[in-house]
């Protein structure tokens, strides 16, 4: 005959299995039940084109892979890069950012020391103004080209590049001013990457800018993906997912996807390639993949 106290005992199994059961299921799903990571990254430089498409269709790949909740979100506080490479240092309103190695940054920042693409940044074509195509047309050296005045933002790498090998260069803190001067004369080229160069040209169509046929720059470069020193849980989450992106296969097929026409488009082996030394790579790279031929 059951008595109370046993229907009591049973309820109290029966309850204490539930709970079992409810802490496992706590356990084993942590991420389903957890709010997503938000990772900011600046997207106000440049808002209006899709110079950052790759990088962060990149970035995406990388940490889908890595199982975390996780929501990418532009910040759009119009800044230059400076502020943004600031902004990141502090881990403030930006947890991300994508660019050219240096010491510097290196230094100030935690960088994901991963190429993520190929050394392509390093590829440069011109915008000129179309009245300048002669011009350009009997340049066949690297001392003549030096003749002419390239145009550059301030902070970016490619300037010091470009004046450590010798080139003469005009610089403004605001790249988006750089394309109204090209087309008054204030310099003759703007040096773009391979990536950048025509959606530019067609955004400024305007302004009567064409991409240059015959010349182009390579100096050997790495791009990675930074973050903040205070923040190295989201640098081993991006280092994972981009090496099994790597593993896989699909890191490559990502950087076809978004740029192989551009790289067929440029025909480097039609046109005379000036080589220039960077000063600006970190001493301790031992990964640089930007090589000789064109990517």
């Amino acid at each position: 005959m059951t008595t109370t106290l046993d229907r009591l005992v049973d309820r109290l199994r029966i309850a204490g299995v539930a709970l079992l059961l409810l802490m496992h299921s706590l356990l084993l799903a942590p991420a389903a039940l957890a709010a997503p990571v938000v990772i900011a990254y600046s997207g106000s430089d440049f808002a209006t084109d899709k110079r950052g498409s790759y990088q962060l269709a990149l970035l995406d790949l990388a940490l889908s892979k890595t199982g975390i909740q996780y929501e990418l979100k532009a910040n759009k506080q119009s800044m230059v890069t400076a502020r943004a490479w600031y902004q990141l240092e502090a881990d403030v309103g930006i947890n991300v950012l994508w660019g050219i190695t240096t010491p510097e940054l290196e230094q100030r920042l935690l960088p994901i020391l991963i190429p993520i693409d190929n050394g392509m940044l390093g590829w440069r074509l011109f915008l000129i103004n179309a009245r300048d195509r002669d011009l350009f047309e009997h340049i066949h050296t690297a001392e003549q080209l030096k003749s002419v005045l390239a145009g550059q933002q301030s902070d970016w790498a490619d300037t010091a590049i470009l004046r450590a090998n010798g080139f003469k260069v005009i610089d403004v803190s605001d790249a988006r001013s750089l394309y109204p001067m090209l087309a008054a004369g204030r310099f003759q080229y703007f040096p773009r990457g391979v990536a950048e160069v025509w959606p530019e040209q067609k955004s400024h169509a305007t302004l009567g800018l064409e991409v240059e046929q015959h010349l182009a720059l390579h100096y050997p470069v790495n791009s990675y993906f930074f973050v903040s020193r205070k923040n190295p849980q989201l640098a081993q989450w991006i280092e994972r997912g981009l090496r099994a992106a790597i593993a896989d296969g699909s890191f490559d097929k990502l950087f076809n996807q978004y740029n192989g026409d551009a790289i067929k488009r440029a025909a480097f082996n039609t046109r005379t390639v000036f080589e220039l030394s960077n000063p600006l790579i970190p001493s301790a790279v031992t990964n640089l993949k930007s090589e000789t031929a064109p990517p």
